[in-house]
């Protein structure tokens, strides 16, 4: 694949975006639409490489998936307890929400179900989804430590057991996964998060007909029957997408940017105050309501910003958008310090590491530390061009451009990964500064 060469833009980002669906709704309307019995119509799904990879394995699983364009699907299932028995190896890709949640999914059936993906999703570990659904009584075999790619779950001569988990550290992902087993489980599975972390999966099962009990960051699942399917799902436009612009048209200047049908689910909208705690010019208007998630539209104006200090409080609702935040403290005012960033590392690649290597090539600015980020902003003026690397991460990739566009321009390696989350980016990027 070709390097893509960004250019300084000096006279700022103009005009209207539609954000393309959340990605996280987007798994989650496939994977529980193939769990009900009835067809549910899926609109503005988000056509990634990641949510394809959902799409397939809920195929291969027995669900019927019918695609009536590319933002748009019909998916049936034979019923919550009517999945099939794949007659192939499931290959997530590079998605780990596809394989943690599928875990779950798979870990109480009573068939054969082996994961595979590429060489990225390869060395990411999976033990703290594996370690709590062991403790229900699944049997899950996995390579190097029994946490990594190629996974087999074996089934069991028995039914899952329900149990209450204190996760050590707050994550959807892992909590999706053992509620998912809990729709499954003799008993209540309760998991408790030391934070709540962002609760697509919770707003989808009540969408689903499922009854939760929630108490402080607690949350609790019984085994169903069945799911009633909604006829219908619109997936919201994706805030972690969202990101990208509203850090754009905060730091470079002359722009004003109007972002349309953005999710902004109060789990997830951690960007939104750390941007607005740095001085951004944010305002959301005509707020509503997608199905179970709560949009807004999104007009973000240039400003000049200042740096702040956040941690692992907020972490949850803002893990994915760190690289991008960390442009913005770039070019704030002062230092910005990042903690409680840990699970960085263990992303589709050490973000952390990534972060300090390849963007103190355009700007010498950032501390790396064992879970965070110290950033000394500085002038555009005396950043620098330069040629980086984006690690094969869709997220690094986009950020890099959004450097380059801010600061004197950059040269990204293998950026075609933006195809996992926001395959438009390029596109979108060369007409709003055309």
């Amino acid at each position: 694949m070709a390097n893509k060469i960004i250019e300084k833009i000096s006279h700022g980002l103009q005009g209207e975006l539609i954000i393309p669906g959340d990605k996280s709704v987007s798994h989650r309307s496939v994977m529980f639409a193939a769990l009900g019995d009835t067809p549910v119509h899926i609109t503005n799904f988000l056509p990634s490489a990641d949510c394809l990879s959902t799409a397939g394995v809920m195929k291969a699983l027995g669900a019927q998936v019918d695609f009536l364009g590319p933002t748009e699907l019909i998916v049936k299932g034979n019923g919550l307890h009517g999945l099939k028995e794949p007659a192939t190896v499931l290959d997530a890709g590079n998605s780990g929400t596809t394989l943690r949640l599928m875990m779950g999914m798979l870990a109480p059936q009573k068939f054969v179900s082996v994961f595979t993906g590429d060489s990225s999703l390869h060395k990411r570990p999976m033990g703290r989804v594996i370690k709590p659904l062991s403790m229900m009584g699944a049997n899950i075999v996995g390579r190097a430590e029994n946490t990594r790619l190629p996974i087999t779950i074996v089934p069991t001569a028995k039914a899952l057991e329900g149990i209450t988990y204190d996760m050590p550290v707050a994550s959807a992902q892992v909590k999706s996964a053992i509620l998912l087993a809990g729709l499954f489980a003799n008993g209540t599975t309760t998991v408790v998060e030391p934070y709540t972390s962002r609760n697509h999966t919770e707003l989808m099962l009540e969408s689903f007909g499922v009854k939760l009990g929630y108490q402080g960051t607690a949350i609790s699942i019984e085994a169903q029957d069945k799911l009633s399917a909604p006829e219908e799902i619109l997936v919201p436009g994706d805030i972690s997408s969202a990101a990208f612009w509203l850090v754009a048209a905060s730091v470079i200047p002359h722009s004003e940017l109007l972002l349309k049908n953005v999710g902004i689910n109060p789990t997830r909208t951690g960007i939104l105050d750390v941007l607005q705690a740095m001085g951004a010019d944010i305002t959301l208007q005509n707020q509503r309501s997608s199905g179970s998630e709560p949009v807004a539209d999104i007009l973000v104006r240039s400003s000049k910003l200042h740096g702040t200090s956040f941690g692992a409080d907020i972490m949850p609702r803002l893990i994915d958008e760190i690289p991008v935040l960390t442009v913005a403290a770039m070019l704030a005012e002062g230092k910005t310090v990042i903690t409680g960033a840990g699970e960085l590392r263990v992303k589709e690649t050490d973000r952390i590491q990534a972060i300090s290597d390849q963007f103190n090539k355009l700007c010498p600015c950032i501390d790396a530390t064992e879970d965070g980020l110290i950033i000394q902003g500085t002038s555009p003026e005396k950043w620098q061009q330069g040629t980086c690397f984006s690690y094969d991460d869709h997220r690094i990739a986009m950020t890099l451009a959004v450097a380059g566009m801010a600061g004197q321009g950059v040269e990204i390696e293998n950026p075609d990964c933006i195809d996992i989350s926001y395959p438009s980016f390029y596109e979108e990027m060369h007409r709003l500064y055309k």
